[in-house]
């Protein structure tokens, strides 16, 4: 498991290396190479996890004295969170061979050999966060991350996408300041950089190290005050958006704010009130935000602010005793991830075969790509969270876990009620831009519609069925 491990975060690294030294015309098939490779990789990870008996282990790495700077951690987390996060930089990659091609109407140009690399740099860097043991190493990893999202919002070089570009940047390092606190902090009570070693901690330094991992991830996942990032990334290319929003630059945050949970033993009651406050205020924040959205990037981006808040919620109520209510965030960062990213990539589908993905100039796409439609069918409701799709099978345990926690925390209860309510109301939201858009007679631009490469409809045809699916993987994977 320990090279196993080790090659999953490497090989990406590599492929890049090989990418900068190749033609530009083969620079796409390298970056498909190394991401199956490390796609097999977290495959190979878990068949050796569940063979072992499905026991947590830790395989310490990189030490300087007896300080452990670096290690790895195989968990039904890791491994489960791996396998989402690195497959879907696979089906990015993908997806990006149809996308970033001549034949897109919004941008006619192929990928550079930076788009691929730094893909697969930021596939190597999630790897290697989610399995890292100890603080150092996430800090490590969340920084790449960082850099990556910088170049890769900036890709098309315009003065807005660098303005974009740099404001990610900077929230982002800001909010790593955090993280750097927590590490400084653990390592001065504990002496280690060991994730596990919070638990031993006193009170005082266990919030000091828990709020600091937290302040990281609002950052990292854009939520209130540090959001304002995350709409003007939508400058990036479509592929790229999907892997911020579904698997990657956002998904970090939450990812080491359920790890920091998983080793800190018993939680000051306070870490779980602040979370879920401010995940309520985002919420709600995001959802009025997208209203009046008619981009349709944009659009989903407030409502990854908002899913964020969920999985938010869900993780603060676990901080505060609730085991179901950890599970439902975990599985809600797995199930969210193939959810989102069929949007994002439903979104990109318009923009390559009309040339907009403003909403309103867009109606009747059911007669011109049934596909797209279907496709807009199931990212909606399994993002609003309609059964049987999977975002059903992470909002329920949340609310079961929320109402089974205000039996002796009632103030919970008001809270937990409007989070129903948003619910509902994106679902209706929705389902409005959902009648105004794929029903009825087309529009000059979808009867102008070029038809979808190949690549991105095998593509959109997977996130579908994942998106029916992956609840069942994740609740098989996680009793």
């Amino acid at each position: 498991m320990e090279i196993i491990g080790l090659l999953t975060i490497g090989l990406p690294f590599l492929g890049a290396i090989f990418i900068l030294l190749a033609s530009e015309q083969s620079a796409k098939w390298i970056c498909q190479f190394f991401a199956v490779l490390a796609t097999l990789g977290t495959w190979g990870l878990s068949y050796l996890f569940f063979s072992a008996g499905g026991e947590s282990a830790s395989v310490p790495l990189l030490h300087v004295g007896h300080v452990l700077i670096f290690g790895l951690v195989f968990d039904k987390v890791s491994t489960l969170i791996a396998v989402a996060v690195v497959g879907l930089g696979l089906i990015v990659a993908i997806y990006s061979l149809g996308y970033m091609s001549s034949g897109n109407k919004e941008h006619a140009q192929h990928g550079a050999k930076r788009y691929y690399a730094f893909l697969l740099i930021f596939i190597g860097a999630m790897a290697g966060l989610v399995f890292s043991s100890t603080i150092l190493g996430q800090l490590l990893f969340f920084e790449i991350t960082g850099a990556c999202s910088w170049s890769l919002i900036g890709y098309y070089q315009t003065p807005l996408a660098f303005r974009s570009a740099l404001k990610a940047l900077l929230v982002t390092h800001i909010a790593s300041l955090g993280l750097f606190i927590a590490a400084a902090t653990l390592f001065v009570q504990a002496g280690t950089f060991e994730l596990t070693a919070i638990a031993g901690l006193a009170p005082t330094a266990k919030l000091v190290v828990l709020f600091g991992i937290m302040f990281a991830a609002w950052g990292k996942s854009a939520q209130l005050p540090m959001h304002m990032w995350l709409p003007d990334a939508m400058n990036a290319p479509t592929p790229i958006s999907a892997y911020l929003h579904a698997a990657s630059m956002v998904k970090v945050g939450v990812y080491i704010f359920a790890r920091s949970i998983l080793s800190a033993g018993d939680i000051p009651e306070i870490v779980g009130i602040v979370g879920i406050v401010a995940a309520m205020i985002t919420m709600i924040y995001g959802f009025l935000m997208y209203l009046p959205q008619k981009d349709m990037k944009r659009l989903l981006a407030y409502s990854t602010i908002t899913q964020l808040a969920y999985i938010f919620l869900a993780l603060s109520m676990a901080a505060m005793g609730s085991s179901l209510a950890l599970e439902s965030g975990v599985a809600y960062i797995f199930n969210h991830a193939f959810a989102k990213c069929l949007f994002f990539f439903v979104a990109g589908s318009f923009s390559y075969a009309c040339g907009t993905r403003m909403l309103p100039q867009l109606k009747g796409v059911i007669r011109k790509s049934p596909l797209l439609a279907v496709g807009f069918c199931i990212a909606a409701m399994a993002i609003a969270g309609v059964p049987p799709l999977n975002g059903f099978f992470s909002k329920f345990p949340l609310f079961e876990a929320g109402f089974h926690l205000s039996a002796t925390h009632a103030w919970l209860t008001p809270l937990l009620v409007l989070a129903l309510i948003e619910s509902v109301a994106t679902f209706g939201w929705l389902l409005y831009w959902f009648g105004r858009t794929i029903i009825g007679e087309p529009s000059e631009a979808v009867e102008r519609m070029s038809p979808l490469p190949g690549s991105m409809k095998i593509t959109l045809v997977v996130l579908i069925t994942m998106s029916v699916l992956s609840s069942v993987i994740a609740a098989t994977w996680l009793q």
